[in-house]
C-alpha cells in the first residue's frame, strides 16, 4: 500500500506496523488532495471495521464508467484492490462522515471504472475488484464485485418460422435469442402486442424461449415476433406468420324432397351445405357432392268407382228393405277421390209383402247356412295363402344380392389334364413314413368340390320383376354374363371401374385402374389383392350364403381422392382401403390385410379403426386392445401388417394417437437420381414416406415417369411423436470436383408435415455441382435425422454415367399372382380336408386336443375369446392362417401341428394336391 509522508516522500509499511504507528505517533499521512487516515478516539480503538455498503457487480454500457462504492465504520482507511493490485490513491474519492447515533466514524471511498482496464485482461479472467478498511484493531475485506462488458449481438440464433395448422391444433415456434451479457430476456409479440401468458393461459413459454401455442384459435393468426432484450440492446427476430384453417364439414342431409312427378317417374333430391364449420383461412373444400338425386316412382292417384247394387234383400220385420254397393270398381288409392253418393238404400215393403211372424226353425237354417259358407271361404283363404307362401319361397331363392342378381353358375367337371386349371392329382406316399396306412383315406370330392369354367348366364327374365338402382348394391352386367377360367376372372378392369363410378354411392371412388381389383364369387368364396401394396381381402367359403353370387371391389384411395380428418396427436398409419360394394349379407366376416407404420407397441399407442358412413363421415369403430367379440370388427395387429375381421364392407383406415414421446412411426427413407446426366448439375431426391407397401409403389410408379432410378437400399427410420422436425444434410463430397448447391448446411422437413400431414410421402432434393462434365464419379455421406432423435445414413458410390438401371428392374417388383381369385384356387386348404378339421377340433376335447391347442401352436391364443365366440372356431383360424400365409405358407408345416395335436386325420394334409 503506498503512504505518502509529506509531499515528495513515498513509505510502504504493512498494514498493521502503519496503523500502530499511525495511532501512537499521532502522525497524519496525506496525499495530494486526500487524507489517507485518522484518529479514531480510545473508546472505540478495539472495534473491528465492518461494511455499511460493499462493491455490487457492475456491467460497461458502452462506454460509460462504472462506479463503486464502499462505505465503513469504524475505519482508519479503506482502499481498493483490483484483479490483485492495488488501486492508486489519488483514483480514490474518500468521504468522512460521523453516525450521530454512535458517534462512531464512517469512511466511504469510491473509484471509477472504465472500459479501457476491463478490456486490457479480457479473455484472460473476470475483471475484479473488492476493498479493504482498516482500523486500529485489525482489517476486513469486502466481497469481490465483478466487472463486465454489457453486450447484445444482432443475429438470432434461431428465429421463428411461419406455419399453417388447423383448428385446435398445437403450435410449436422456436426462438433463440442473440448472445449476449447479461443474458437476454424473451418476449413474444403477436402483432406487435405482448402476449401475457398469465392472462391467457392458452400460450406458454418454455424455459427455453420457444412459444407453444397449446390449440390454435381463429384470433390466434397474426404475425409473431420474438424479442431479445438486456440493458445494452433490444432485437428483434423476422416475423413468423401463423395461419390457422379451418376444414370445410358438411352439414347433414335434408329430407328428402318429393317426387317431381305427379304420377310415374321422376326425380328427388337432397342437399348439403359445407357450413359444419365452413372452411376458412384457406382450409380445405367439403369433398363430394352436395346435392344428391334419386330416381322415384310416384304412384298415380285412382279415383274410386262404385260397384253394382246389390240385390233387394228380403223384406224385414220393420216392413223395408236393403241393398249396398261398395267403393271396389276401382278401389281409391295414393290421393284419389273417394266414391260418392250412397253405399246403402233402404225401401218401405207393402202390406202383402211385409211378414207379421218369423217361424224359428227357418231363422235357424237361416244361421247355420251362414256358418257353413263361411267355414267354405276360411278354408279356400288358407289354401291361397300355402300356395303363394310356396311359390314366393322358390322365387327367394333364386334371387341374389349383387351387381349380376339373375346369373348363375354351371359347373364343369375337373380335367386335371389341363396345364395350368387346378386339379387334384394323385401322389404316392412315401415307402417308409409313419402312419402310412392313414393316407389310404380318399375323400369323397365328387359332390362339391368343383373348379368352375364357362360362362355365368341369365337364369331368369328380371323385367319386370325387381329394380336395384336405387340400392346400395350394382347395377346388372351390361350383358349379363361373366366368364371364369382356372378360377381367375378375366375382365378389363377399366370398364369395371367406369361402370362402378356411375353409381350413385361409388361416385368419389378413385378410377384408379392400377388399385383397383374385383371379382365375382360365390359360397366358395376367393381373394382380391393389389399387386405390390400388400393389400388383400380374403373371403372364406361359406362367407357369401349359398344360392347368393356377390361381385365385390378393393381399392386403394390416394390422398387427392379424400382427406381424413385428424387431430392433436393423431397420424395415419394405414392407406385408406375401399371393399364393396357396402350392404351386402355375409354370413362370416372376411379378413381384409393392409400394412401399417406403426411400431406395434400399443403400449406407446391409441390406435383405432375409422370407418366411412354413408354421408361421408368417419366414425370410430374399434379400438385396439379393447375389442369386444360381439362387435362386427375385430382386428389383429401384426408387427408390419393389420388383419382385419369385418362381418361388413366399406372404406377403412388405422389411426393412431401417440399416448406418450416414445410412440413412434416408421419412415421409409428411399434415394432416387437422374438415371441419364448431360449437365453438370446432377439431383438426387430423398423420399421420407410412411413405411407400407402402397406408398412404396406409388413413389416407384411416379419415379419411373420421371425417369429416375434407385441408388441405394431403402432404409427404415423410426420418427418419434417429440416435436422435433426432419432433418437431411450432405456430407464428405470430394471438393476438387463436386460442390453442393445447398446454401444452408441442411434442409429439414417440418414435424407436422410429417405426423399430421395429408401427404403420405415427403421428398427434399439436392442439387450437386459437378466441375467438369467429364466428372462421373460420386462419393459422399447422407444423414437422415430427427433432431434429438434417431438417424440414418446412406454410403453412396457409383458411377452416374455407367449405371443406368431403370427403376422397373430396379425395385418395382409386381406380383405375378392374379389380383382375383375364385373357388378353390384361393386357398391353400382344400375345400373338403378343410371340413374335416373344423369338425375335428370345434368339439371341445378333455385334454385340451381341440381348436384351443391349434390357436396355440399357430401363436394366436391372444384372440381365444374371439374364435370361441364364432360358431366354428377352428375355421375362423383357418381363415387367418391362409390370409397370413397364401405366399409363402406350407401346408405340411400345419399338416405337422395337427398331427402334434394328436388329431391323426390331418395326415391326410400329406396327400398331394392330385388326390385331392
Amino acid at each position: 500500500m503506498p503512504l505518502l509522508l509529506g509531499p515528495f516522500v513515498r513509505c510502504r509499511f504493512s498494514a498493521t506496523l502503519l496503523v500502530l504507528w499511525l495511532v501512537f505517533a499521532g502522525f497524519t499521512c496525506t496525499g495530494s488532495e486526500h487524507t489517507a487516515t485518522a484518529t479514531l478516539p480510545a473508546a472505540f480503538t478495539d472495534l473491528l471495521p465492518h461494511f455499511l455498503i460493499e462493491p455490487q457487480d457492475e456491467y460497461i454500457v458502452k462506454n460509460k464508467p462504472v462506479t463503486l462504492t464502499c462505505r465503513s465504520t469504524p475505519a482508519t482507511q479503506i482502499y481498493f484492490k483490483c484483479n490483485g493490485e492495488w488501486v492508486h490513491q489519488d483514483d480514490h474519492l474518500i468521504e468522512r462522515t460521523v453516525d450521530p447515533a454512535t458517534a462512531l466514524p464512517i469512511m466511504q471511498v469510491t473509484i471509477d471504472i472504465t472500459r479501457q482496464q476491463v478490456e486490457k485482461i479480457f479473455g484472460l479472467d473476470e475483471y475484479w475488484c473488492q476493498c479493504v478498511a482498516w482500523s486500529t484493531t485489525g482489517t476486513q475485506k469486502s466481497q469481490k464485485a465483478y466487472i463486465r462488458i454489457a453486450y447484445l449481438r444482432k443475429n438470432f440464433e434461431e428465429e421463428p418460422q411461419g406455419k399453417e395448422v388447423a383448428l385446435d391444433q398445437e403450435v410449436l415456434l422456436r426462438c433463440h435469442p442473440p448472445e449476449g451479457v447479461p443474458e437476454a430476456e424473451v418476449e413474444w409479440q403477436r402483432n406487435e402486442d405482448v402476449l401475457n401468458p398469465a392472462s391467457d393461459p392458452n400460450f406458454f413459454i418454455t424455459a427455453d424461449h420457444n412459444l407453444v401455442i397449446k390449440k390454435a384459435r381463429l384470433a390466434d393468426t397474426g404475425n409473431y415476433t420474438c424479442v431479445a432484450k438486456n440493458i445494452v440492446a433490444r432485437r428483434k427476430s423476422n416475423s413468423a406468420t401463423v395461419l390457422v384453417y379451418v376444414n370445410g364439414g358438411w352439414s347433414t342431409w335434408t329430407t328428402w324432397s318429393s317426387c317431381s312427378a305427379v304420377c310415374g317417374r321422376g326425380w328427388q333430391k337432397r342437399s348439403r351445405s359445407c357450413t359444419n364449420p365452413t372452411p376458412l383461412n384457406g382450409g380445405t373444400s367439403c369433398e363430394g357432392q352436395n346435392v344428391q338425386k334419386s330416381a322415384c316412382v310416384a304412384t298415380c292417384p285412382v279415383d274410386g268407382g262404385w260397384s253394382e247394387w246389390s240385390k233387394w234383400s228380403a223384406c224385414g220385420s220393420d216392413c223395408s228393405m236393403w241393398r249396398t254397393r261398395e267403393c271396389t270398381q276401382p278401389q281409391p288409392g295414393t290421393g284419389g277421390k273417394e266414391c260418392q253418393g250412397l253405399d246403402l238404400q233402404s225401401l218401405n215393403c207393402t202390406s202383402e209383402q211385409c211378414p207379421q211372424t218369423v217361424s224359428g226353425a227357418e231363422d235357424v237354417a237361416l244361421y247355420v247356412g251362414m256358418v257353413a259358407v263361411a267355414l267354405c271361404l276360411t278354408l279356400l283363404l288358407i289354401v291361397v295363402v300355402m300356395v303363394y307362401r310356396r311359390k314366393k319361397e322358390g322365387l327367394d331363392a333364386d334371387v341374389a344380392d349383387s351387381s349380376i342378381l339373375t346369373t348363375g353358375f354351371q359347373p364343369m367337371g375337373i380335367k386335371p389334364s389341363k396345364p395350368g386349371v387346378w386339379a387334384p392329382r394323385p401322389r404316392r406316399p412315401p415307402p417308409h413314413s409313419k402312419n402310412s396306412h392313414l393316407l389310404t383315406i380318399q375323400p369323397d370330392l365328387t359332390t362339391t368340390t368343383t373348379s368352375y369354367q364357362g360362362t355365368l348366364r341369365s337364369r331368369h327374365d328380371t323385367t319386370g320383376k325387381f329394380s336395384m338402382t336405387n340400392g346400395p348394391l350394382l347395377d346388372p352386367l351390361p350383358n349379363g354374363s361373366h366368364t371364369l377360367h382356372n378360377g381367375k376372372l378375366n375382365s378389363d378392369p377399366s370398364e369395371f371401374v367406369s361402370r362402378l363410378s356411375t353409381q350413385t354411392y361409388f361416385k368419389t371412388l378413385p378410377r384408379d385402374v392400377a388399385n383397383t381389383s374385383y371379382g365375382t364369387f360365390n359360397f366358395l368364396g376367393g381373394r382380391l389383392t393389389i399387386p405390390s401394396t400388400g393389400i388383400s381381402l380374403l373371403i372364406p367359403p361359406e362367407a357369401i350364403p349359398r344360392g347368393k353370387i356377390y361381385e365385390i371391389y378393393l381399392t386403394v384411395q390416394r390422398k387427392e381422392d379424400l382427406r381424413l380428418p385428424l387431430a392433436g396427436c393423431q397420424t395415419l398409419l394405414s392407406p385408406v382401403v375401399s371393399c364393396g360394394p357396402p350392404g351386402v349379407v355375409l354370413s362370416r366376416p372376411v379378413i381384409l390385410s393392409m400394412d401399417h407404420c406403426s411400431d406395434a407397441c400399443l403400449d406407446n399407442w391409441a390406435i383405432r379403426l375409422k370407418k366411412q358412413n354413408y354421408e361421408g363421415a368417419w366414425e370410430d369403430v374399434l379400438l385396439m386392445g379393447e375389442e369386444l367379440v360381439s362387435e362386427p370388427y375385430y382386428c389383429q395387429l401384426e408387427a408390419e401388417t393389420c388383419r382385419l375381421f369385418s362381418e361388413q364392407l366399406g372404406t377403412f383406415a388405422l389411426v393412431g394417437e401417440s399416448l406418450h414421446m416414445g410412440a413412434a412411426k416408421r419412415l421409409r427413407l428411399v434415394l432416387f437420381s437422374d438415371a441419364y446426366c448431360s449437365t453438370l448439375e446432377y439431383n438426387i431426391r430423398v423420399y421420407c414416406m410412411d413405411d407400407t407397401q402402397d406408398v412404396f409403389k406409388e413413389v416407384m410408379q411416379m419415379e419411373r415417369q420421371l425417369g429416375g432410378r434407385l441408388i441405394d437400399e431403402p432404409h427404415v427410420l423410426l420418427f418419434k411423436d417429440s416435436y422435433h422436425n426432419l432433418r437431411l444434410s450432405i456430407h464428405d463430397m470430394p471438393q476438387a470436383h463436386w460442390r453442393s448447391k445447398l446454401l444452408a448446411g441442411y434442409q429439414e422437413i417440418p414435424f407436422y408435415h410429417i405426423w399430421n400431414g395429408s401427404q403420405r410421402y415427403l421428398h427434399c432434393t439436392f442439387t450437386l455441382e459437378r466441375l467438369s462434365l467429364s466428372t462421373c464419379e460420386l462419393t459422399c455421406q447422407l444423414c437422415v435425422w430427427q433432431v434429438e432423435g434417431e438417424g440414418q445414413s446412406f454410403s453412396l458410390d457409383f458411377n452416374i454415367a455407367k449405371d443406368t438401371r431403370a427403376v422397373d428392374s430396379e425395385f418395382l417388383l409386381m406380383d405375378s399372382n392374379a389380383t382375383a381369385l375364385a373357388g378353390p384356387s384361393a386357398f391353400q386348404i382344400p375345400y373338403l380336408i378343410r371340413q374335416k378339421i373344423c369338425s375335428s377340433l370345434d368339439a371341445p376335447c378333455p385334454n385340451g386336443a381341440d381348436w384351443r391347442m391349434l390357436a396355440q401352436r399357430l401363436k394366436l391364443e391372444r384372440h381365444m375369446s374371439f374364435f370361441a365366440s364364432k360358431a366354428s372356431p377352428t375355421s375362423v383360424i383357418l381363415d387367418l392362417w391362409e390370409a397370413q400365409h397364401f405366399h409363402s405358407g406350407n401346408i405340411n408345416q400345419l399338416a405337422t401341428v395337427m398331427a402334434d395335436i394328436g388329431k391323426q386325420e390331418a395326415m391326410i394334409f400329406l396327400v398331394s394336391d392330385g388326390e385331392c
